[in-house]
């Protein structure tokens, strides 16, 4: 996919912001779409299918945390990569940004030319292939293609950080997978995210796949149980 065919979406209710962000990426050879509250982003995004959303937590009508959960709920919007940009740099946020479905975390001021690689590397990820193969566990069937599964009769589609952490444990059950090769097979070395991150992706789908799939091995990693 070249550049101009990627969309951006910028959420933020500073013009000035929308304005640098913009300028820096339009420079890039990337088409930049805007919204400036949470509402018009998930009217954006639904319209124009970014592949990436670039989003401001603390927004009127509608903060950035409720945008995310609302657009994680669009299918057709599943692989898209949403990372927040804030100046706001508590755990907590950051915590409430990757309950909500967030693939990454941006923290204000940041510079032009470093927002510029932290977007390359989001979308380089974006553009990986996951290959059409799919797996199969007992009630389970992960589609790697469409980025879909199958528990018992239930399609599931769930958010692409919470997919790929999934495939990757699905793919070799009863292997224990150590967390700092998680973080660098889903994240990436070039994406910085708190230790607790692989933590809150597994209770999510403790939540909606089975907490009976998933063992804690402590002080190593997490392990499929088939």
């Amino acid at each position: 996919m070249k550049k101009k065919d990627i969309t951006i979406l910028l959420v933020d209710d500073e013009p000035d912001i929308l304005e640098i962000i913009r300028y820096n990426l339009n420079s890039e050879g990337y088409k930049v779409e805007t919204a400036e509250n949470g509402l018009e982003a998930i009217e954006q995004a639904k319209n124009v299918k970014p592949q990436l959303i670039i989003m401001d937590v603390m927004m009127p009508k509608m903060d950035g945390i409720e945008a995310c959960e609302k657009i994680r709920k669009i299918p057709e919007l599943s692989e898209t990569v949403i990372t927040f940009l804030t100046a706001r740099g508590e755990d907590y946020s950051q915590m409430a940004g990757f309950e909500a479905g967030a693939d990454d975390y941006i923290t204000k001021p940041i510079k032009p030319k470093v927002l510029v690689s932290k977007v390359k590397a989001l979308l380089r990820r974006f553009k990986e292939e996951a290959g059409d193969e799919k797996i199969k566990l007992g009630d389970l069937t992960i589609n790697r293609e469409e980025y879909k599964i199958m528990l018992g009769k239930k399609e599931m589609v769930l958010p692409r950080k919470e997919f790929e952490l999934l495939a990757l444990l699905a793919s070799k059950p009863g292997k224990v997978f150590k967390r700092e090769d998680i973080l660098d097979s889903i994240w990436g070395n070039e994406v910085i995210v708190g230790g607790r991150t692989i933590d809150v992706h597994i209770r999510k789908l403790r939540e909606k796949i089975g907490d009976d799939r998933f063992k804690t091995v402590k002080g190593v990693g997490y392990k499929f149980v088939v």
